[in-house]
Parts: structure tokens; C-alpha cells; sequence
């Protein structure tokens, strides 16, 4: 149980470390507030009013998040399998030359058909 201390430890400080510097920072921190930094950041693009139950978002956004998370996954199943390249031998590397093919063949069709043209 000994050996763990210095580990609870570091999570004491860093927890206290967080808690002080939350409670701390409305206090000493500079007020220069301004319009432009009240308002809602919208990636440069001025803000817009929207009803109160917010926008619309278009499909094309869901499809762009949902392109990122397959292509995501692709790396991390990648990272392992090279990591533990030698122990797999020639089964491994087959393997893995049909995933990427895969994920090849979905890269193209999603070419193919415009889900990474950005209007």
C-alpha cells in the first residue's frame, strides 16, 4: 500500500492545485470586459439570432462528424497492430492489409459520391 502514496498524493496536489486556482482566478484575474467578448464565439463568423430552442443543424454536418469517427477508428486500431507487428507475423500484417483496404474502399466511395466537398 506504501508504493501508492506518492501517487494519491500527486492527485491531491493536482486536485488541489485545480480547486485554487477556480476559486482564485474571479478574484485576481483583469475585468476588461467588452461587446465583442461578451458575445457567443462563432468561429469568426458573426453571430446570428436564433429561436429560443436553437437552430437547425444541416445532415451535412452529422456526416462530416460520422466520416471523422471512421477514419478516427482506423488509427486506432493501427496504433496496436504496430506496436505488436513482430509477434503477429505474416497473419497480422494480412490482416491488417484488408482492414485498410476497407477502409480504402469506404475513403473512395465517400469520395465518390461528395461527402468531402465543402459548400
Amino acid at each position: 500500500m506504501s508504493s501508492y502514496v506518492p501517487i494519491v498524493g500527486l492527485f491531491a496536489l493536482a486536485a488541489a492545485f485545480a480547486l485554487f486556482s477556480v476559486t482564485v482566478a474571479p478574484f485576481v484575474g483583469p475585468r476588461r470586459y467588452n461587446r465583442a467578448k461578451l458575445e457567443a464565439y462563432e468561429c469568426g463568423i458573426e453571430p446570428v439570432d436564433q429561436p429560443l430552442h436553437g437552430g437547425r443543424f444541416p445532415v451535412k454536418y452529422y456526416l462530416t462528424a460520422m466520416l471523422f469517427i471512421v477514419f478516427d477508428i482506423e488509427i486506432v486500431f493501427l496504433y496496436p497492430w504496430a506496436v505488436a507487428n513482430d509477434a503477429l507475423g505474416v497473419f497480422g500484417l494480412v490482416e491488417m492489409v484488408v482492414f485498410i483496404a476497407t477502409v480504402f474502399l469506404a475513403y473512395a466511395y465517400v469520395w465518390r459520391r461528395g461527402g468531402l466537398e465543402w459548400d
